[in-house]
């Protein structure tokens, strides 16, 4: 269980990493975005340190560790449910837009649909994955 929480937390990362590849260089970070540029570091950061919080407890295998990184994740999910809640009104508007109006879209309109899904949904798994491990459940 705790490698499959490491392999879906490294995939969901891969999705993240392209997401916010593509908002900086789309000009989200200048200002030409919907999110906020402290929800989309914050949720970066907070799960870049849970991923390595959790590298270190595959290591020492210590249960404060697996509670660290699961406690870390709640925030990440949370932020993550902020932007997508922001996110889809301005995929919406995608479909109504005249074509020249993407010069001025926000940033995240760029983003794939099956790039922002897949990367919801591994973070889901990966979440219960994590929480499971922490409990106990699936043990090595």
């Amino acid at each position: 269980m705790d490698i499959a929480a490491l392999i879906t937390w490294v995939i969901t990362t891969l999705g993240g990493f392209y997401m916010l590849g593509t908002w900086v260089a789309r000009g989200g970070a200048r200002g030409g975005s919907h999110l906020p540029v402290p929800v989309i570091f914050g949720h970066f950061a907070l799960a870049a340190i849970g991923l390595v919080v959790w590298i270190v407890y595959l290591f020492a295998d210590k249960d404060a560790l697996a509670w660290t990184a699961f406690i870390l994740l709640v925030p990440v999910a949370l932020l993550g449910f902020v932007m997508l809640a922001r996110w889809l009104p301005v995929h919406r508007a995608r479909a109504t837009a005249p074509a020249d109006a993407e010069q001025t879209a926000p940033a995240e309109r760029h983003f794939p649909v099956a790039v922002v899904g897949a990367h919801g949904l591994f973070a889901v798994v990966t979440v219960v994955l994590v929480l499971l491990s922490a409990l106990g459940i699936g043990d090595r």
